[in-house]
C-alpha cells in the first residue's frame, strides 16, 4: 500500500467530458484554438530569448564594460526585481480590459527595449535599459499562459501546460543558436543576438495581433453590455472584486508565492550561470558551452512535454513530486564529470527533471487561481517568487569567488561553481519537494465557467450565468463558485462510478 502522503496527492477521479480521448480532443480544435496557444507560446519564447541573451554573452559583456561577472549578473537580478511590477501592471489590464491588447502592446514594448539593449555602451545604461526590461517581462508570462490554455478543452490542457512553458526553452536554445551561429560572424558581436530578438518579438506582437480576442472575454463584454454596464461602472467593479478576491484568498496567495520562490530558485538556479560555470570551472570554449547549452534545453523541452501530458492522468501535484526527485538524482552527472560528453548528459537530464516539474506549473497555477483573475494572480506569484530568487545567479557568482578550485591545465584557481551550484539545487529541490506536498491542488477545473473579472461576484469565483434561458423562467438559486461546481461533479462522478 502506498504511503498516505503519496496516496493524497493523487487527485480523485475526474469528470473529463464524456472521457474523450486526447487526440481525439485535439482534432477537434479550431483554427482560433490552435492560434491562441501559438501565440501564447510563441511571446512565451521571445520573452526567454532576450532574458538568455544575457547569460549567454557574460564573457562579451566583462569585456565590452571592463566588470567583474558578479557586476554583469546585476543585470539579471534587476530584470527579475522588477518582473513582479509588470506582473501587476499586466496582468490588471488583461483581467480588465482582454488578453489581446495588453500582450500586444507588452509585446512592442519588449521589442524596443530589446534593440535597445543592443545598442547600449555605458554599463550603467545597459542596466538601466534591463531594468525596463524586466518590468516589460513580468507581464509576458501570465497573458502568455491565460491566452493559451483559457480556450482549451480541459483535457487538453496538462499538455499544452507542459508545451506551452517549454516555450522557455525554445527560446533559450533559438538565443544559443543564435549566440553559436551568427554572433561569432558579425561585426555587431553580442548586439546581433539582442537585435535578432526583438524582431522575434514584433512577429510576436503580429500573430496576436491579427487572432481575435479570448471568446471567454467577448462572451463576458456582451454580458455586461446587454446590462447597460458602462466603462465606469465596470472598472469601478473589477477594483471591489479583486478586493474582495484578496480578502478571500490571501492565504492561497502567500502559498503561491512560496511555490514559485522555489521553482524561480531552480530554474535561475540551473541555468542563469550555466554558460559561466562551464567555461570557467571546467575549461570548456564558449563554442563548447554554447553546444552544451543546446542540449540541456532539449531536455528541458522533452521533460516538460512529457510531465505536462502525464499530469493530466496522475495529478498536478504527484507529477512535480517525482520530476523533482529526479532533479536530485541527477545532480551528480551535472556537476561531477570534466569531460564534454558527461557534462552534457548531466545539463540534459537535469533540464528534464527541472522544466518537467516546470512544465506542470502554468495549468497548476491556472487551476488554483482565483478563475476569474487567471492573468493577474499566476503572473504577479510567479514575478513576486522571480523577484525572491533575483539574487540566484549573484548567489552562485559570489559563492565561486569564494570557493576555488583548480583544473588541469590551467594555471592558478578557478571558482568552483559546480560545487556551488550542486548545493543550491539541492536545498531548493528539497524545499520545492515538501512545499508542492502540502498545497492545494484543483485538478481538472472548469475555470472557463467563471465570471470574467469585471462582473459583480467575480471575487467570490462565482459561475457565469445561464444566459440562454429566459430571465424569470427558473427560480432563483445562491451564486455558485467554480469550485464548488467542481466539486459537484466530482462527487456525481464518484456516485456514478460506484
Amino acid at each position: 500500500m502506498a504511503p498516505r502522503f503519496l496516496t493524497n496527492l493523487i487527485p480523485r477521479k475526474e469528470k473529463r467530458e464524456e472521457g474523450r480521448p486526447l487526440l481525439q480532443v485535439l482534432r477537434t480544435l479550431t483554427w482560433i484554438q490552435w492560434g491562441h496557444f501559438f501565440s501564447g507560446w510563441l511571446a512565451w519564447t521571445c520573452d526567454a530569448i532576450d532574458f538568455f541573451s544575457v547569460s549567454l554573452s557574460v564573457t562579451h559583456l566583462k569585456t565590452q564594460f571592463n566588470r567583474e561577472t558578479s557586476d554583469i549578473t546585476t543585470a539579471i537580478t534587476l530584470t527579475l526585481l522588477l518582473r513582479s511590477a509588470g506582473a501587476v501592471i499586466f496582468g490588471i489590464l488583461s483581467d480588465r480590459f482582454g488578453r489581446k491588447w495588453p500582450l500586444v502592446g507588452n509585446l512592442l514594448v519588449v521589442a524596443l527595449l530589446e534593440l535597445g539593449s543592443g545598442f547600449v555602451n555605458d554599463f550603467h545604461a545597459f542596466l538601466g535599459v534591463r531594468a525596463l526590461f524586466g518590468i516589460a517581462m513580468g507581464g509576458i508570462w501570465g497573458l502568455s499562459a491565460s491566452t493559451a490554455l483559457e480556450n482549451l478543452p480541459v483535457e487538453a490542457r496538462g499538455l499544452a501546460s507542459g508545451i506551452l512553458q517549454q516555450g522557455y526553452a525554445v527560446g533559450y536554445l533559438l538565443a544559443a543558436v543564435i549566440n553559436l551561429q551568427l554572433v561569432p560572424d558579425v561585426a555587431a558581436g553580442w548586439r546581433a543576438l539582442f537585435w535578432t530578438g526583438a524582431g522575434i518579438s514584433l512577429f510576436a506582437a503580429f500573430i496576436r495581433m491579427i487572432l481575435p480576442e479570448s471568446e471567454i472575454f467577448l462572451r463576458a463584454k456582451a454580458i455586461e453590455k446587454a446590462r447597460g454596464h458602462t466603462t465606469t461602472n465596470k472598472t469601478r467593479v473589477f477594483a471591489h472584486e479583486t478586493w474582495v478576491m484578496l480578502k478571500t484568498h490571501w492565504l492561497l496567495c502567500i502559498y503561491a508565492v512560496l511555490l514559485m520562490t522555489g521553482f524561480n530558485f531552480l530554474s535561475h538556479g540551473s541555468q542563469d550561470l550555466y554558460p559561466t560555470y562551464l567555461q570557467q570551472s571546467k575549461g570548456f570554449t564558449d563554442h563548447n558551452a554554447t553546444v552544451a547549452t543546446i542540449i540541456g534545453n532539449c531536455g528541458a523541452i522533452a521533460g516538460g512535454a512529457i510531465a505536462g501530458w502525464v499530469s493530466q492522468y496522475i495529478g498536478r501535484r504527484l507529477t512535480i513530486v517525482i520530476f523533482v526527485l529526479l532533479i536530485g538524482a541527477f545532480i551528480p552527472l551535472w556537476i561531477l564529470p570534466s569531460s564534454f560528453a558527461g557534462l552534457a548528459a548531466g545539463a540534459f537530464c537535469i533540464q528534464f527533471g527541472v522544466q518537467g516539474a516546470w512544465g506542470v506549473i502554468p495549468i497548476q497555477l491556472a487551476e488554483m487561481s482565483p478563475p476569474a483573475f487567471r492573468a493577474t494572480f499566476p503572473g504577479v506569484a510567479y514575478q513576486l517568487g522571480n523577484m525572491v530568487s533575483s539574487a540566484s545567479a549573484q548567489i552562485e557568482a559570489t559563492g565561486g569567488k569564494n570557493l576555488r578550485t583548480t583544473i588541469p591545465g590551467k594555471e592558478g584557481d578557478v571558482p568552483d561553481y559546480a560545487t556551488v551550484q550542486g548545493i543550491l539545487m539541492g536545498v531548493v529541490a528539497a524545499f520545492v519537494l515538501i512545499i508542492t506536498i502540502i498545497g492545494p491542488e484543483n485538478h481538472g477545473s472548469h475555470f472557463e465557467k467563471a465570471k470574467a473579472a469585471f462582473e459583480e461576484g467575480a471575487g467570490r469565483d462565482e459561475l457565469v450565468e445561464d444566459v440562454d434561458e429566459p430571465h424569470g423562467s427558473r427560480s432563483p438559486s445562491p451564486p455558485t463558485s467554480i469550485r464548488e461546481q467542481d466539486v459537484k461533479e466530482k462527487t456525481s462522478t464518484d456516485i456514478a462510478a460506484v
